[in-house]
């Protein structure tokens, strides 16, 4: 398996993350044309894990806080994904929905096979799933109940959650940012060339203004004499060119 290469994914690169298997970037044009609230029900959904699912899996008898991750994945999650629908993310090379479960002798572990013989393996998925999720700045939901009662009120809560929000009308998520960001002095691209953007170098160019305009600020309020005391600031928020994470 190669290594998460941060420097390559912001220029766009594909990431090899096992032998003829791949993630792509989508620019911000490809995703407008596949469809942004198709786009981004598929990534969480592939990047979902127990705690992200409550209660659908307490609907379904499974207790999330038992169910590993990839378990999750090969049983349930990426069953209803096509080639066609995933060739965004992996051009051609994976075909959830025509995976067949079986178990390796040697290491008595499930893996994923395609009827061409590509194989989706727990490593694979160790690989790919934190790719996805920080090409697209999702942060994995570590949410551990610290006992039953509260597991209890987790699941409930999330299900008024849902019940409340299933009906609202999509809202984009992209739109404002990028709206936001074409208008905002230091970005280099207009509504026009932004749509060819990748995503990983976007979302970091959105959290890279924000830090830079966030520093700006406290550096102006600390120096004035009457804001911020920088002496009491962590150094961290001042310095605009660290790491984002």
């Amino acid at each position: 398996m190669q290594a998460y290469d941060e420097l390559k994914a912001y220029r766009g690169l594909p990431f090899d993350f096992t032998d003829g298997i791949s993630i792509r970037q989508p620019t911000l044009g490809e995703i407008c044309d596949y469809g942004e609230r198709e786009y981004y029900q598929m990534v969480y959904t592939l990047t979902s894990v127990g705690a992200d699912l409550k209660w659908q899996l307490d609907s379904a008898g499974i207790d999330y806080t038992k169910i590993d991750d990839y378990t999750l994945f090969y049983s349930i999650l990426s069953k209803n994904y096509s080639a066609e629908q995933t060739s965004i993310l992996f051009g051609d090379s994976l075909d959830f929905s025509s995976m067949e479960l079986m178990m390796e002798k040697d290491t008595e572990q499930v893996v994923m096979l395609q009827p061409n013989g590509t194989v989706f393996t727990k490593e694979a998925y160790d690989a790919c799933i934190p790719c996805l999720r920080r090409i697209h700045g999702i942060l994995r939901n570590d949410q551990t109940p610290a006992n039953e009662s509260t597991r209890r009120i987790l699941i409930e809560d999330a299900r008024e959650e849902y019940l409340l929000s299933k009906d609202k009308p999509f809202k984009s998520l992209l739109l404002p940012l990028i709206s936001t960001m074409i208008n905002m002095p230091g970005f280099k691209r207009d509504d026009s060339s932004v749509w060819d953007m990748k995503i990983y170098a976007f979302m970091d160019s959105v959290k890279r203004i924000s830090k830079i305009q966030n520093a700006g600020l406290l550096l102006q309020s600390g120096y004035s004499g009457f804001g911020v005391d920088l002496q009491k600031i962590d150094k961290k928020q001042l310095d605009y060119m660290g790491d984002l994470t």
